[in-house]
């Protein structure tokens, strides 16, 4: 068993609360002081997977998805805004912001995550999204992204065009909603626990506290065996 915390967080570049969530656990490992402790791996799952390449406006979403109103969806942008502050993430929100479909994101986070550099990529979509308001369906976006975290577009470019990493990516998604993944963001602890929701900063502090004992009390029980089995053999 590793020494470190296993975290998949399963999330979309396109939801508010995953990100807050992120932050938040950010926040915990950090004020704990265990960055090097935990392992992160962001596992796809997309909100809309049959958005088409145009988007949707988000106030016709909300209502076609949600049955939300307007006034009920920019009440909702408030809270989310108010929460990103506490977190210290801008949320940029308007009427003519789209819905977009995230699948080729999805693909290069998986690219990304090869280099070890799955998180900054993460970051760097969720903030093009919805700080800057930018199409994060839209190829060129995604591979100036790319770029701008010191990675081949070329590669990246052929990534996306290759239909075997989309299966990849579909197959990786069809796993997690086999085993009961239905909503987001959902971090899954050593393959084995798992919440879901944007937690608060307490709560995961609490999670990575018992985790970090039953970790050491794994890696002690397995040195003790290791110990044994040398002495058994002299």
């Amino acid at each position: 068993m590793s020494s470190k915390i296993k975290l998949d967080i399963i999330s979309d570049v396109v939801c508010p609360w995953c990100i807050i969530g992120y932050k938040r656990l950010e926040k915990a490992i950090n004020k704990m002081e265990i960055q090097n402790q935990v392992e992160i791996s962001w596992q796809a799952f997309e909100l809309n997977p049959n958005m088409p390449p145009e988007g949707e406006d988000i106030l016709d979403h909300v209502k076609r998805k949600y049955g939300s109103t307007p006034e009920q969806w920019r009440s909702s942008q408030e809270n989310i805004m108010k929460l990103g502050e506490e977190v210290n993430f801008t949320f940029n929100f308007n009427d003519g912001k789209r819905i977009v479909n995230t699948r080729d994101a999805h693909i290069l986070l998986a690219y990304a995550k090869e280099s070890g550099k799955q998180t900054q990529l993460k970051m760097r979509l969720f903030e093009a999204y919805f700080s800057e308001g930018k199409n994060v369906s839209d190829r060129k976006i995604l591979l100036e992204e790319i770029k701008n975290i010191g990675l081949d577009t070329n590669l990246a470019k052929e990534r996306l065009e290759n239909k075997i990493y989309r299966n990849q990516l579909i197959d990786q998604e069809s796993f997690w909603k086999n085993k009961g993944i239905s909503s987001i963001p959902t971090i899954v602890f050593n393959q084995s626990s798992l919440l879901t929701g944007a937690q608060s900063v307490a709560v995961y502090k609490h999670v990575l506290t018992d985790l970090l004992y039953q970790n050491k009390l794994h890696l002690t029980a397995r040195n003790h065996e290791n110990s044994y089995q040398l002495t058994d053999k002299d």
